[in-house]
């Protein structure tokens, strides 16, 4: 709950730096890192002894004069140009991310349903499904790091962070099959699910109750 609510006081206190600048990816961009950067010092500040108070306020103090950083981005919240070849830059990877991925996953359950007609042992029809597992995980990080007309695109670090969730729980599946028919007990395949799936879960969890909104227009 105490975390929640500095989250939210420092977004506000961020929100604030910028108020009246007109909305663009690079704004949003460096609200997240400038939030992040407050919430470690703060952290570091609260280490030392002092006060949540007193570790925002010298958190707050120690980020300097910002008057630059705001002018410059009311400059690209009025210019719709560099706005426009921005996110095209970004969009255009993503793309290409996002064609990847859905290839290497196509990939990957062909082979596994070739395999399957063979009818080799079920442990070599599994494997190829690793493909469909990074091609979801490239997926998961192009779709997040996209911007759209209703939403942001999200800070590639966090995205990252996102990626490795979804990475581990689809892994955590994916151990959990090959494992289960390479041994045919079902309690080791859901021993070796477990570990990756929770720590999937814990870490989806956590970014899940700390982000900030990427709907634009708020």
């Amino acid at each position: 709950m105490r975390n929640n609510q500095l989250d939210r006081r420092v977004r506000s206190y961020v929100d604030d730096l910028f108020a009246g600048v007109g909305e663009s990816q690079q704004l949003y961009e460096l609200k997240e890192e400038l939030s992040t950067n407050l919430k470690e010092k703060i952290g570091d500040y609260k280490k030392e002894g002092r006060t949540e108070d007193e570790a925002f306020k010298e958190a707050a103090a120690s980020i300097g004069d910002l008057s630059g950083l705001v002018d410059d981005m009311r400059d690209i919240g009025e210019d719709k140009v560099k706005q426009s070849v921005y996110s095209s830059m970004t969009n255009r990877i993503s793309t290409a991310g996002l064609i990847i991925g859905v290839l290497l996953a196509l990939f990957g359950a062909l082979v596994t349903l070739m395999l399957y007609f063979m009818e080799l042992p079920p442990v070599s029809t599994a494997g190829p499904a690793i493909f469909i597992v990074i091609g979801c995980i490239l997926i998961t990080y192009s779709s997040l790091t996209r911007e759209t007309t209703k939403k942001f695109a999200m800070n590639k670090i966090r995205a990252m962070l996102y990626t490795a969730a979804a990475g581990l729980i689809l892994f955590g599946f994916y151990t959990a099959v090959t494992s289960g028919f390479a041994t045919g007990e079902m309690f080791i395949a859901v021993s070796s699910m477990m570990v990756f799936l929770l720590a999937g879960v814990g870490l989806w969890l956590g970014l899940v109750l700390t982000g900030r909104s990427r709907l634009k227009g708020q």
